[in-house]
């Protein structure tokens, strides 16, 4: 809990409060608790909120106890502190807030108001019970009422709601403290991370006309390992084990899909197969990757700072990490001119890497893939550029959201080589969808009966792989 609060100590500085306002503001200026605010000071003046009628006189009286938690907070010299002793203060004030006569509201509220405050103040507001919610792969937060999440691969509205934009605006602060990234109207776009990994993607007004937004993709309380994909239907087990065989033998692969396919995911699953005794050194925009072995170096790319300085790119991190006597460099998302520093990282030595591009087939990831290499702003022949893609990249796994909402591999493929200017490859393994059963989509993996050319190079290095992984199986189901 307390990894989660460490971001109140730079939002609360920054705090923009929603205050009451006319006759509510002028009854609601102070709420004190019994007892002593803090040792040896006098006790805190009372005002009588009155009880409360209904839903909004609730949210009045929790927006009051909210300005004066905050106002309690800085007054007693804790924006410094370490985000435990702003917990304690939180839980100290609700405690006192909720027993107090003077607020209105029966057992049911008060102890729900405690909850809030909490929330509000060191999480994540209105969202706390969505991120609990283990079925929620996606929270999206378009206005103050309107936020959806997707379950399951389907988009529905939800019940919650925000006060209003400020509260949106206030809940992004406290996600980027956390990391030390900054989101204003001069930059109002900033992608951040949950202390679980997830990814948050926020905006402001103006680049959002009608009201702030937050996107929130989720990556679970628990990462998905191997044997849960298996169960879920996310490949084989003859995919998994020829990809675990492909990993140890240092080969090179790339997980292209695309948006919430499931890309991420599936590189956490292939690094599992890294021996523990290899330095691995990851590069990420937002770092949200967990691996199980020790020895892991993380690296993050950053914006520029509020004085227009500072940024940090992926390539510059790229060329930083060769210095670093890397074993397995492993890159989240290839998405510019960093593809050019990674492919001659693949061809210098610097075997088994992963990473992840955004593309809809494995012919389209060796394109996008190009087109990236060219953004490096070095002229280049495109003969040249495909040389080295062919010569770095062994193995594509190409994944895919289907519309029942599982993610599954589509097909893994073997770059073979270059014939005049075109690379060339071979599908080792597929998914064959033969049709759906209501929402369920319904199909069998397969092996293509293609033997890779890399299965000669690992006999030569002592690594024996079943020649029965890669015969052809026909629909169980036919």
């Amino acid at each position: 809990m307390s990894d989660r609060r460490d971001d109140l100590i730079s939002a609360l500085d920054r705090r923009r409060l929603s205050r009451p306002s006319g006759d509510a503001a002028a009854r609601l200026k102070t709420v004190a608790a019994k007892g002593n605010r803090l040792a040896g000071e006098e006790e805190s003046p009372v005002v009588k909120i009155g009880k409360p009628s209904g839903r909004s006189d609730y949210l009045t009286v929790k927006a009051a106890l909210q300005a004066r938690l905050l106002d309690e907070i800085g007054e007693r010299g804790l924006l410094e502190t370490e985000g435990v002793d702003v917990a304690a203060a939180v839980h100290e004030f609700a405690a006192r807030a909720i027993a107090s006569e003077d607020v209105g509201l029966n057992e049911v509220e008060r102890i729900r108001l405690a909850e809030e405050l909490t929330d509000e103040t060191i999480g994540m507001g209105p969202l706390a019970p969505l991120l609990a919610d283990p079925a929620v792969s996606d929270i999206l937060v378009n206005a103050p009422d309107q936020v959806y999440v997707e379950r399951f691969g389907r988009l529905e509205r939800t019940d919650v709601r925000f006060r209003d934009t400020e509260h949106i605006v206030r809940v992004i602060e406290r996600i980027a403290a956390r990391v030390g990234r900054r989101i204003d109207t001069a930059s109002p776009m900033a992608d951040l991370r949950l202390p679980d990994g997830s990814r948050v993607n926020a905006t402001l007004p103006p680049v959002t006309l009608d009201s702030p937004t937050i996107s929130i993709r989720r990556f679970g309380r628990r990462r998905l390992r191997r044997d849960d994909l298996l169960t879920i239907g996310t490949l084989s087990p003859e995919m998994l084990e020829f990809l675990v065989f492909a990993v140890r033998a240092r080969k090179n692969i790339l997980v292209s899909g695309g948006t919430g396919a499931g890309k991420s995911t599936l590189l956490s699953v292939l690094a599992e197969a890294i021996p523990d005794t290899e330095r691995i050194i990851t590069i990420e925009d937002t770092a949200e990757l967990s691996l199980d072995q020790e020895h892991v170096v993380r690296m993050e790319t950053r914006p520029v700072n509020i004085e227009g300085r500072g940024r940090i790119l992926a390539r510059d991190l790229l060329v930083n990490a060769l210095r670093m006597r890397p074993d397995r460099i492993i890159v989240g998302e290839v998405r510019g001119a960093e593809a050019l520093d990674m492919l001659q990282a693949l061809n210098t030595g610097h075997d088994g890497g992963l990473g992840t591009i955004h593309a809809n087939s494995t012919r389209d990831a060796l394109a996008r893939l190009e087109t990236m290499v060219l953004m490096a702003g070095i002229e280049l022949p495109s003969r040249a550029v495909r040389e080295q893609i062919v010569s770095a990249i062994h193995l594509i796994v190409q994944v895919r959201r289907y519309d029942d909402g599982v993610r599954r591999i589509e097909s893994v493929a073997e770059i073979t080589g270059i014939e005049g200017a075109t690379p060339q490859m071979q599908e080792l393994f597929a998914f064959r969808r033969r049709g759906k059963h209501g929402r369920k989509v319904i199909g069998h993996f397969t092996a293509t009966g293609v033997i890779p050319r890399m299965v000669e190079d690992l006999r030569e290095e002592g690594v024996l792989v079943p020649s029965a992984l890669f015969q052809r199986t026909e629909d169980p189901d036919q």
